[in-house]
Formats: structure tokens, C-alpha cells, sequence
């Protein structure tokens, strides 16, 4: 028989800073918790509910009734009987009479899909090893250090030949050694709260304190992170607190009326995506939602968060059949949604100084890496989104025709500097039809190859951070397809196998060279030596670190036509040497021979007062760097 204990619940602390859009860890308070080996305390908010009952396997899943405080809305009791393991819902009746059971919104596991139940965990401390990480992460801001991530969808990246996931710890064993050979500094996951449908890749979430259970534990993920952390790994999830999945028995409509989104169901409904928005002006919510980010940060010890969908929040006309909508003052912005992500980002950054809150935000709203006492939004990285769609648009043409949309390229130089970005080539870009990064490029099977060894040097050279999807850094030709592992059997063939050799050899070289992402997002990182010539269809420009002497040239030619006696001007005389050249025949290139050294003399030329001459290969690049220089001491 189940007993129900100190039911009655007064007004604490924990409920008013909730109701008040303070309450930034409310997954201690809310949910389910022990409240010594014998008693487990049930909490949830559902202000205007006529009853809430928690049922599980505990009590053979008919409703214990729990008591509501009406000066907090929150429904409340203790339960003797549960253990750890134990699996629950919350049965919600509504005004109306009518019985819902619904998930636990503060539940940090679920079952295993397609059930949707909660999982009572047992208080257990994580022993973590990552505080030389953790150290080294605090020691330096992101800006001044090397960001290159590997995005991963982990149902994706392997599977087992039974065709089932790969575990947390498996993928620990595998997944971890792989990136970090690799030369990647980050992991990025999509997401990884908990959700039901496979087919929305996890960005229609269900459980946003909980790791999915498809891969294992709770424990299990947090292990991931730990292991992640010891190999010199940085976790980045993705999150989205713009809108939830759409099924009845999860947040919407949870005490049978509007409480999670907002009243306005035209409002509340995301016809684009099928989900609800959240009502991001419900102070409640605020804390929801703020609880979870530090949930994944401190809790889980994430490195940063990727925000998703942040135009969705930004704009009241942004979704299908919203156009027209205004605010007070006219014009389209959301200012609920900006003053969340403001309210966001400030009590993050007050938590967490030294970790990545990555907008992913398509439009030119500005200031959105700025800071928010100066009206920004206050993320420390954004998206950015224009420059790989142009970059995209370029080599994806016949290099015929290049030379005429040379803009493609030189635009981005206009507006570089205008946000701190992460320049991304993302699963967004290789699905639904658009095909793989190989695929796109033009030309025969060795073209295509050469052209994407040359915009992945382009990307590694320009100025600011960067992330590439699973499955490029070998140029697989299908497109990313969520329901099967990547073609790993594509490294059979020596063409593959030399293009994931190349993308070694060029996160080595820019995880090395501090020039090329030292000076990321300040004009003194780049010079502008030859950067706009449609006839030739090249480009050199020089990446510059913060000592003087210590710089990189990168030389690109768009086109498969070899330009010999190629001269490159440069800041200083003296003896240069390569760094790579993407026409190296160990990276699928042609070229067996290398020119590994340059003698650069006073003659000046694009505006440096010295120049050497280079053989730039078809479509091809070259990064260069100085070896020995005049006015550079020995020392």
C-alpha cells in the first residue's frame, strides 16, 4: 500500500523564485527527488489543474493524489514505496473534468521510446575527472583559442550491424578517439534531450533535464561528457527553447490550459516546424527554460550550448502565416523573445564566463554577439550563416562561370567583423535532397575532390571559428541520411581514404598555427593582399597573429587552370615555407613534388613591399608561412 506523507506544501523559497523568473535550478525542487532512503517528494507546477496525481509502478500505476499550494501553483507529495528505477507520470485534471496523464517536465531520464515515462533516479554524485580541463577551459576566453568542431548526430555517426545504437559508452570508445585523430578541438552533438521522433533528429524535444535514453543512463551520458573532457574534447549541444513537441501527454495545454505556451494559440502554434512556442514573457517559463541551460552546463559540465532556431524568437512574423504581425511599437520583433534570450545569456555568462552560447540565427539582426548592456543579445558566438551560403553558391558552380560571382566570396569580407562568427558546414546543408559536400562540388570524381580540399582550406583560413557535420572530412557522396550510419565503407576506396588524411593534415595545421584563429575577430587578423581579382578567379589574403613576425599566407585558385610564376606579395623579405598545399599527392592531389621553400626579395607588389613568386596549382591552395625574415631576431 502506498502512503502519502507530509502532502501539505508551504511557500518556499524554491516556489517563489520560480514564479518569479528567478529560479535557475528548479529541476532540484521540481521533479522527483529523495527525501531520505524511505521517502521521495513529487513536485509540479500546474496552476490551474482541478487535481494532479502521481502514478507509476510504485503503486501499481492508479493515482496517488498530490495537494496544491494555491499561492504557487504547484501540486506536492511525499510517497513512501518508490525505489530507484521506478517509472511515473503525473495524471492531470483539468477544470473541465477532463484526465490527462502527462510527462514529468523536470525528469532527468526517461524510458526507453516510444513510452514517455519518467525514471526515478537514485541520488547518486557523478565522480568527475575533468578539472584540468575544466582549468585549462577558464583560463583563456574561446575568442583566443582554436575552435573546430565535429558535429555529430550520434543515431547516425555508427550503428551496430543488428542496425541498433551504439551505447554512450560505446561511443565513448570509438567516437572519442576517432574525432581527437582527427585534429577536431570540439564535439558537437545534436540534440540529445530526450525526444520521441527519430525523423525530427531531437530539435521537437520531450525532456529537457534528460538525456536520451536511446544510447543509455543518465550516468552513461555523463561519463560521455567525462571521457570527452580527459581526451582534451569540448562538449557542445544543441538546445532549443523556442518551441516543443506538439503530443498532448507532454507540456502542452499541461493543467489543461495554455501554461508552457502562450494563450495567443496563434501564437503558440509553430505550423513551420509542427511544435509549440514557448511563451517566453511567462516568467515560469523563464525559469524552465534558464534551468535547463545550467542544467546541461554545470550539471553536465557541457562546454557550451548551440541555441536553436533563434530567428523563430527574434521576430513575430517569422513563422508561415504570421505575416503582418507587429508589437507595440510596429515593427516585427518579438520583445519577449529578446528579452529572454538577453535574461539568458547574462545569468549564463554569470555561471559560466568561459563557455560557447552559439546563436544559430539566419537573419541580419544586429548585435547579436553583442553585449547586453549595449542593447546585444549577448551570445559569444553566432552562425554564420551568409557566408556559408555564399561560399556554398561559389564552389558548388562551374568554375567557368566564377569568375563572374567572384561577390560570392568577397562580400563576407564586408561584414567579417560585424559579430563574432563560427563559420559552419553544417547537417542542414547535406539532407532533404541538397546533397553531400562531395556532391555538390562540379566537375569528375578528382575535381570534385580538389575543390573540396580547396574550401576546406578556404574555411580554415578565413577569419573566424569553425564546425563541419560528420561524414565530410572523407567527402562522403550520399547525404546525410538520419536512419542508417555514415558510408563508413567509402574509406575503402583511396580517393576517400586521402581526402580524411587531408582533413587530418589541416586541422593539424590550424590547431598549430596560431595565426589562423588567434586574431579571429579583430581586423588586425588578416590583411588584404590580393583579395579581389574575378579575371583570375584567385585570392591571397595573410592571417596575422598577435606577434608580428608570426603569420600565415593562404593562396587560393578557384579554378582548374595551374598559374605559374604566381607572385604573392608579403610584409617582409627572406626565406618562406610550406604549410600545405592541397595538391599534395598524399591528399589525392597530382603533385609529387613540392615546392616547400620561397625567397621573397624587396620587390614590392600588392601594396607589400616584398614579394616571391609560387606555382598555384589547379584548383588548388597553398598556406604559407616565413621561415626566416629580415627584422625578425634570431631569437
Amino acid at each position: 500500500m502506498t502512503t502519502l506523507v507530509n502532502s501539505p506544501q508551504q511557500l518556499t523559497t524554491q516556489a517563489y523564485l520560480f514564479n518569479t523568473g528567478q529560479g535557475f535550478a528548479s529541476q532540484d525542487y521540481f521533479g522527483c527527488h529523495f527525501v531520505d532512503a524511505t521517502h521521495v517528494t513529487f513536485r509540479v507546477w500546474a496552476p490551474q489543474a482541478k487535481a494532479v496525481a502521481v502514478v507509476g509502478s510504485f503503486n501499481d500505476w492508479q493515482a496517488t493524489p498530490l495537494t496544491l499550494d494555491c499561492s504557487t501553483g504547484i501540486w506536492a507529495g511525499t510517497l513512501t514505496t518508490v525505489q530507484a528505477g521506478d517509472l511515473y507520470k503525473f495524471q492531470v485534471t483539468s477544470q473541465t473534468g477532463d484526465v490527462q496523464l502527462k510527462i514529468d517536465p523536470f525528469a532527468q531520464e526517461f524510458e526507453r521510446k516510444p513510452g514517455d515515462a519518467a525514471v526515478v533516479l537514485a541520488e547518486q554524485p557523478m565522480h568527475w575527472h575533468d578539472s584540468l580541463w575544466l582549468a585549462r577551459r577558464h583560463k583563456s576566453k574561446p575568442q583566443n583559442r582554436p575552435i573546430n568542431i565535429y558535429e555529430v548526430h550520434l543515431g547516425s555517426w555508427r550503428r551496430h550491424a543488428d542496425d541498433s545504437y551504439y551505447t554512450y559508452a560505446e561511443l565513448a570508445d570509438e567516437l572519442i578517439p576517432y574525432v581527437k585523430g582527427l585534429g577536431y578541438t570540439h564535439i558537437e552533438l545534436m540534440p540529445v534531450m530526450e525526444h520521441l521522433l527519430d525523423a525530427s533528429w531531437g530539435y521537437q524535444q520531450l525532456g529537457y533535464f534528460a538525456p536520451t535514453s536511446r544510447f543509455g543512463h543518465h550516468a552513461d551520458f555523463l561519463k560521455f561528457v567525462d571521457r570527452c573532457h580527459q581526451a582534451n574534447l569540448g562538449v557542445i549541444v544543441d538546445w532549443v527553447p523556442g518551441h516543443f513537441i506538439r503530443n498532448y501527454d507532454a507540456l502542452y495545454q499541461y493543467d489543461g490550459t495554455p501554461t508552457f505556451e502562450y494563450a495567443d494559440e496563434d501564437r503558440a502554434n509553430n505550423r513551420r516546424w509542427g511544435a509549440w512556442n514557448f511563451d517566453l514573457g511567462k516568467t515560469q517559463v523563464q525559469s524552465f527554460l534558464i534551468s535547463s541551460a545550467l542544467y546541461w552546463l554545470s550539471t553536465c559540465h557541457l562546454d557550451g550550448l548551440r541555441v536553436d532556431a533563434v530567428s523563430n524568437m527574434l521576430y513575430l512574423d517569422y513563422d508561415e502565416g504570421r505575416e503582418g504581425q507587429v508589437n507595440q511599437y510596429g515593427d516585427n520583433r518579438n520583445l519577449e523573445g529578446i528579452a529572454f534570450l538577453q535574461k539568458l545569456n547574462t545569468e549564463v555568462f554569470a555561471h559560466h564566463p568561459d563557455i560557447l552560447m552559439i546563436a544559430e540565427e539566419s537573419s541580419s539582426y544586429p548585435q547579436v554577439t553583442g553585449m547586453v548592456a549595449d542593447g546585444g543579445l549577448g551570445f559569444n558566438y553566432k552562425w554564420n550563416m551568409g557566408w556559408m551560403h555564399d561560399t556554398l553558391d561559389f564552389f558548388e558552380m562551374d568554375p567557368l562561370y566564377r569568375c563572374d560571382h567572384f561577390n560570392l566570396l568577397t562580400f563576407a569580407f564586408v561584414y567579417m567583423f560585424d559579430e563574432q562568427f563560427i563559420l559552419p558546414f553544417s547537417h542542414d546543408e547535406v539532407v532533404h535532397g541538397k546533397k553531400s559536400l562531395m556532391h555538390k562540388m562540379p566537375g569528375d570524381r578528382y575535381n570534385q575532390f580538389a575543390n573540396l580540399r580547396t574550401m576546406m582550406t578556404y574555411m580554415a583560413a578565413f577569419p573566424g571559428k569553425q564546425l563541419n557535420f560528420m561524414g565530410s572530412e572523407w567527402g562522403q557522396y550520399l547525404e546525410w541520411r538520419d536512419w542508417s550510419q555514415l558510408e563508413w565503407v567509402d574509406l575503402d576506396d583511396a580517393m576517400n581514404a586521402h581526402m580524411q588524411q587531408f582533413t587530418t593534415a589541416l586541422n593539424t595545421v590550424y590547431h598549430a598555427k596560431r595565426p589562423l584563429w588567434e586574431l579571429d575577430h579583430e581586423a588586425a587578423g588578416i590583411k588584404y593582399t590580393y583579395t579581389d581579382d574575378p579575371a583570375s578567379s584567385t585570392m591571397v589574403f595573410i592571417r596575422q597573429a598577435k606577434r608580428k613576425y608570426s603569420f600565415v599566407i593562404a593562396a587560393f585558385n578557384f579554378v582548374p587552370v595551374e598559374r605559374r610564376q604566381y607572385r604573392i606579395g608579403v610584409p617582409y623579405p627572406g626565406t618562406y615555407e610550406l604549410l600545405l598545399n592541397t595538391e599534395d599527392q598524399t591528399y589525392g592531389g597530382t603533385w609529387t613534388k613540392l615546392e616547400t621553400t620561397f625567397t621573397a626579395t624587396d620587390q614590392p607588389f600588392h601594396g607589400q613591399p616584398a614579394s616571391f613568386e609560387v606555382t598555384l596549382p589547379a584548383m588548388g591552395a597553398l598556406l604559407i608561412q616565413p621561415h626566416k625574415v629580415k627584422g625578425e631576431s634570431k631569437k
